[in-house]
């Protein structure tokens, strides 16, 4: 029964983890047997409005999971489960990443003293996170005196609940094999830039050249380009490992962040108050033209390194999250409670 299961599923949320699969077993035999019962009375299967007047006198999933948790005090046990997921989205899935991604690296990369900048960083993030968090409890705790009154769990909809997600499947080895395909093709294509580098620079190799700070950059470069061909080696030769590839995604994101934060590193430590270009002018007749080019070519680079390491960092916190969910995913629901009390 879909809806049944979809019901299971919203209550399920709201539960504590550990008592999640005890309870939901238990909930489920109490409503299968009352759906078996006014089955067995009707003399026929209920359809829908039947069925969804069965859920509705159990009441709407918060509540009913509500009545498991224990009591507590500013906030109650209807409003605790919400309280708590909103919590964890503010702070650490949108103030971190936000001060991670804007607000550490404009406060850190142009300063001069870099360890100073850290820490003013690390000082505004605890008061952001104390101020959200503060605010937050009171907004809870004003709906918790509030929520009687105004009756904020009493509507609701069944046909509005989430459908049961379908079961995980294996990734497509078609695609795997692409990837695998355009991994290696961009791995020899990086190996032959030192040598045509028309490759990259395009017909401005004719008066530009990379900069002396690529040679620092090139072979962590050329190794994270082979890392990602064995990633796409072994989700084809092990289809069965689907924790490997979030794993392998997380990893080569998190290094290609700190080889990227490097390289900006070091063009912003440029000398006099400028920085390192990343391509110089060769000798050309119009040394003008060619350093107006050049500017404008080190500007754009400059620009994609910025933005690919944002962008990346955007994709580390969702790859840390399916990190996570595969972690969840691997471990038993059913634990000893003698272990969890010496836990």
């Amino acid at each position: 029964m879909e809806l049944l299961d979809r019901y299971l599923q919203a209550v399920r949320f709201w539960l504590p983890r550990a008592q999640q699969q005890d309870i939901i077993a238990e909930l489920s035999e109490d409503l299968r047997s009352q759906v078996e019962e006014k089955e067995a009375e009707l003399g026929r299967p209920l359809d829908d409005k039947e069925l969804e007047a069965i859920f509705k006198r159990c009441g709407s999933p918060i509540l009913v999971a509500s009545r498991y948790r224990p009591q507590t005090q500013l906030i109650g046990p209807a409003l605790f489960p919400i309280y708590q997921f909103v919590l964890k989205v503010v702070l650490l899935w949108i103030l971190v990443p936000v001060f991670i991604v804007i607000v550490g690296p404009a406060i850190i990369l142009p300063a001069a003293h870099r360890w100073s900048a850290l820490l003013q960083t690390w000082s505004a993030l605890w008061s952001a996170l104390f101020v959200a968090a503060g605010v937050i409890t009171l907004v809870f705790a004003v709906l918790e005196r509030t929520q009687a009154k105004f009756q904020l769990f009493e509507k609701w909809d069944l046909r509005s609940l989430p459908p049961v997600p379908k079961q995980e499947q294996q990734p497509s080895r078609t695609q795997t094999v692409f990837e695998l395909v355009f991994g290696i093709i961009g791995l020899f294509w990086l190996l032959a830039i030192p040598h045509y580098p028309f490759l990259i620079l395009g017909p401005a190799a004719a008066f530009l050249k990379p900069a002396p700070m690529w040679h620092s950059f090139y072979l962590p470069m050329v190794l994270l380009a082979l890392a990602g061909v064995a990633h796409q080696i072994v989700s084809l030769l092990r289809p069965q490992w689907t924790w490997f590839p979030s794993l392998a995604r997380l990893i080569t994101t998190g290094l290609t962040m700190i080889v990227l934060y490097a390289m900006l590193s070091v063009a912003f430590q440029g000398s006099n108050g400028g920085w390192h270009p990343f391509v110089v002018a060769t000798a050309t007749p119009d040394p003008a033209h060619s350093n107006r080019l050049t500017a404008i070519v080190n500007l754009a680079i400059l620009v994609s390194l910025a933005s690919a390491w944002l962008g990346l960092s955007i994709a580390g916190v969702i790859q840390s999250w399916e990190c996570i969910q595969q972690v969840r995913k691997r471990t038993p629901h059913a634990r000893d409670p003698a272990l969890l009390r010496m836990l």
